[in-house]
């Protein structure tokens, strides 16, 4: 089995929105600043979709835990 382009690039962005919102609501609730929080969301998001993302792509090429699936006979 292997893995898209795509959907790695899918489940990249579907991730970071989660994580990236946590960041800013963790960030806003110590410092009660708006403007930090987006600021550190914004560059933490940036940096975080692209080692996800070669992160991915590095598994997608390691055997390891994966099984290919075995033609039935009919």
């Amino acid at each position: 089995m292997e893995e898209k382009h795509t959907r790695s690039i899918v489940k990249t962005i579907s991730w970071r929105i989660i994580a990236t919102a946590t960041t800013i609501a963790l960030v806003f609730m110590f410092t009660g600043s708006h403007e930090l929080s987006l600021t550190v969301g914004a560059l933490e998001v940036i940096s975080k979709l692209i080692f996800y993302y070669a992160h991915e792509r590095v598994w997608s090429k390691v055997n390891w835990g994966v099984q290919k699936a075995v033609p039935e006979e009919s």
